[in-house]
């Protein structure tokens, strides 16, 4: 069974992934829109990787008798700026996604939830790997400057 508390908290999660996951649609039309087709794919991917978060989470919620909701979502931004204030907005937004998840696993320690501490570590290591592949891709951006940024849009087409 899984506490009221815990599973308020994980709702919550669930609703922050789906926003993360709108953001990342949106920035993926956007560069879509600036031309840079490869970003646009990457970014596209993420929107796809957060809502398979959104639907681990809530498959997890059921799975130990709770009940799995998404909250209202607030609304996302339209415009990003350059393809380097896009990706510093990437790197930004899974920062707060790894905060959060970091007090998820608190609440589950918390309500005694061993099994969901286990069930979130999974979300804590791999914010990791995302917090480190934003920020290469941040500084992959700052190293190619103006002229390499289409070689960067094709890297990251590659994904």
């Amino acid at each position: 069974m899984i506490t009221e508390k815990l599973q308020n908290a994980i709702n919550e999660q669930i609703t922050a992934e789906m926003w993360s996951a709108n953001m990342y649609l949106a920035m993926s039309f956007y560069m879509e829109k600036e031309g840079f087709c490869g970003m646009a794919h990457w970014l596209k991917k993420q929107w796809a990787e957060e809502n398979e978060h959104a639907c681990s989470l809530a498959d997890y919620v059921i799975k130990r008798g709770g009940k799995a909701k998404v909250d209202k979502l607030d609304v996302v931004p339209n415009d990003f700026g350059t393809p380097l204030e896009v990706f510093e907005q990437v790197y930004k937004q899974e920062c707060r996604v790894s905060e959060m998840i970091d007090k998820l696993v608190d609440v589950a320690a918390a309500e005694k939830g061993k099994a969901t501490q286990d069930f979130l570590w999974g979300f804590l290591c791999e914010q990791v790997e995302e917090e480190a592949t934003a920020a290469g891709i941040v500084d992959m951006i700052k190293k190619a400057g103006a002229t390499g940024i289409f070689f960067v849009d094709v890297k990251l087409g590659e994904r």
